[in-house]
């Protein structure tokens, strides 16, 4: 039997000659209090020009970092997460513009989160890390982009709550951006949705390593975890893709030790030893208290909230912004990412909506690279 996996501390697969952190003093936070000192980690590209105006910032989803682009193996897709996007004579082209994408605030890959050292303790901050949103995280990121020198924005980009990020930028500081791509995201996560992500949460809260939060460093809830990513991953799926890529199919690949470590039941199809190896690869780079707060924010995003209307907070909107739905997504369904874009288009804003035709769900955003590149050169 392979050995049941035990976490490790996450560390970032961004090489330290990358990656970059700028830190602040203090950031008042929506729910109320004040989180302080901040430092996020982040990653630049190209050349921002004399005017500060050829910025593009990349917002990243729930577990992933601020190496969207690998220099070193720019053909390798598995080298960074939108790698073959990014680079010399590509869609998010380094070679014309200053390209930025950091870790969130809340995220375990150099900013600040639950995983970090509380000053006050000496401790991680475990569960006593207050509550944040992806507002917070975009007034963080407002921040680090003022740090850098940027005057606009040409582009804000993301995917699922990286496009969570990307229409909240809009909303809050549209006099600061050109141009905006809301991809596989809407302004509010649907019941369905939130429900997924509370599962996740409870698998991750159940189990007895967890311990409220306070586990140390090296030691933690890696079967809760692992769980939680095995329900997620198929919630970034289709069922058409699973079934061509498993099918009823049986083990045909190495087996992996399941989150329990129990014998298998009657044998193993493939389609759970896929399951159990993405909750094991996890496990082995995530904080599962980062987890929790993260998959929160994604539940209480809610693109009106702080104006007297869902129509007030879209009439702020005043860049060209690009709504992106996936026909095969039910996370994020595209009839509601497509209801966003005609909202936006009849209060006035200069709304487009378009859709990856694909199989692979959720995630198609990080595999259809031919149809991701031609939706990203409408906009650049």
């Amino acid at each position: 039997m392979v050995a049941k996996v035990q976490i490790t501390q996450p560390i970032s697969i961004t090489p330290e000659t990358q990656k970059k952190t700028f830190s602040f003093d203090r950031l008042s936070l929506q729910q109320g209090g004040v989180l302080g000192p901040i430092t996020l980690a982040y990653e630049t590209w190209g050349t921002l020009n004399a005017t500060g105006t050829n910025a593009i910032l990349i917002t990243h989803a729930l577990t992933g970092d601020a190496h969207a682009h690998d220099p070193a193996r720019p053909y390798d897709p598995k080298a960074a997460w939108w790698n073959p996007l990014i680079g010399p004579g590509r869609p998010l082209d380094t070679d014309r513009y200053f390209i930025i994408c950091s870790n969130v605030l809340g995220g375990c890959y150099g900013s600040t989160g639950a995983a970090s050292i509380d000053p006050r303790t000496g401790r991680p901050y475990g569960m006593r890390f207050p509550v944040i949103t992806i507002h917070d995280m975009v007034r963080a990121q407002r921040k680090l982009i003022d740090h850098l020198g940027v005057k606009r924005l040409e582009l804000v980009i993301g995917g699922s709550i990286g496009g969570q990020q990307a229409l909240c930028w809009s909303v809050l500081y549209p006099e600061l951006i050109s141009k905006t791509a809301v991809i596989a995201a809407t302004g509010a996560l649907t019941a369905q949705g939130i429900a997924f992500n509370e599962v996740a949460r409870q698998a991750i809260m159940a189990d007895p390593d967890w311990q409220c939060g306070d586990y140390a460093p090296g030691k933690g809830p890696a079967t809760g975890l692992s769980i939680a990513r095995m329900l997620a991953m198929i919630t970034y799926q289709s069922e058409a893709s699973m079934e061509h890529r498993f099918g009823r199919n049986t083990l045909r690949r190495e087996a992996v030790s399941s989150p329990t470590s129990h014998p298998d039941l009657g044998g193993r199809f493939d389609v759970e030893n896929y399951l159990y190896y993405q909750g094991e690869a996890l496990v082995r780079r995530f904080d599962a208290n980062c987890y929790l707060y993260l998959s929160r924010a994604m539940d209480l995003f809610d693109i009106s909230a702080g104006f007297p209307s869902l129509e007030a907070a879209l009439r702020r909107i005043s860049s060209k912004i690009l709504f992106v739905g996936i026909t095969s997504d039910f996370l994020f369904p595209a009839a509601r990412v497509q209801a966003l874009a005609d909202a936006v288009r009849k209060l006035g804003g200069n709304a487009i909506y378009t859709e990856l035709d694909s199989p692979c769900g959720h995630d198609a955003f990080l595999k259809e690279w031919q149809q991701m590149s031609a939706v990203i050169t409408q906009l650049v």
